[in-house]
């Protein structure tokens, strides 16, 4: 079912899908809700999944900055801004406790969630995440990357940076489905993109976040991931109390679409363990 809120005045689209514990699934860059096709398709017997559009992707309209209740103190939106969306749309569907599980950025989303709210959580998971902060290499690429994009538009940044994140392997056998990707991102604007770059640039390492919570934490990392690379998430995997840790072998930065089986099957057992 697909429903929407207001959140100060831009409209919020998700989907709830099934019954039973409640799974909120949060996509990253680039991308909207629909990456999750396959996991919704099999989860949803299982139970019950919110699956939004990030602001500025899908059918979700941009955060406009100067409507947010501290505005006045920063000159971007933020990741916590997105994470309070998730927690309106939680509000909107009067549901007290769920888990959270965010792919990429929708990782950064989780883990400020999980800052701001850990109340409202039974567990989360990161997705070919981290929780570190941009290195100072990292965001002058990104800070270049926010120039590209002003420069010559949302869509062609996205059809040259989305086959990167894929494996050697998936590359070569399913080319159309990266161009089924390029295709679904065509409708991202220069000024959503930029929103995204800025916020994602200005996080702050939430490594402590791992380290203090006593919830179960889930791991998923693609032997090949150049945007998550393993060898930055494997630093990570023993500061939570309870970890669940899952290599993909031969996969990039999507799991979803790499190996839609095998992260059912991860998902399913990290959800009724």
């Amino acid at each position: 079912m697909h429903k929407s809120i207001s959140y100060h005045d831009s409209p919020i689209s998700y989907s709830v899908h099934g019954t039973g514990k409640t799974v909120v699934l949060l996509h990253g860059f680039g991308e909207d809700s629909r990456i999750w096709d396959d996991q919704v398709a099999f989860l949803q017997e299982h139970c019950q999944l919110i699956v939004p559009d990030i602001p500025g992707s899908g059918n979700s309209a941009l955060l406009q900055l100067h409507k947010l209740p501290s505005a006045r103190q920063r000159d971007n939106v933020s990741i916590d801004d997105y994470a309070d969306v998730v927690h309106a749309i939680l509000q909107a569907e009067k549901i007290d406790h769920c888990l959270l599980l965010g792919h990429s950025m929708g990782g950064y989303i989780t883990l400020a969630f999980a800052e701001k709210y850990p109340e409202r959580l039974t567990g989360f998971g990161l997705i070919h995440s981290t929780a570190f902060a941009d290195s100072e290499e990292k965001k002058q690429l990104r800070t270049k990357a926010i120039e590209t994009i002003g420069r010559y538009g949302a869509a062609p940044f996205l059809k040259n940076t989305i086959p990167n994140l894929f494996g050697k392997s998936f590359k070569e056998k399913y080319p159309e489905r990266i161009n089924q990707l390029i295709h679904a991102a065509a409708g991202f604007t220069t000024e959503a993109l930029q929103q995204y770059y800025q916020a994602m640039i200005h996080r702050p390492d939430r490594c402590q976040v791992l380290k203090s919570n006593r919830l179960p934490v889930l791991f998923v990392i693609g032997t090949e991931d150049m945007a998550a690379p393993m060898e930055d998430v494997l630093k990570q995997v023993s500061l939570p109390d309870i970890s669940y840790i899952h290599i993909l072998p031969d996969c990039g930065h999507m799991g979803m679409w790499e190996a839609p089986d095998t992260l059912n099957q991860l998902l399913l057992a990290f959800i009724h363990p």
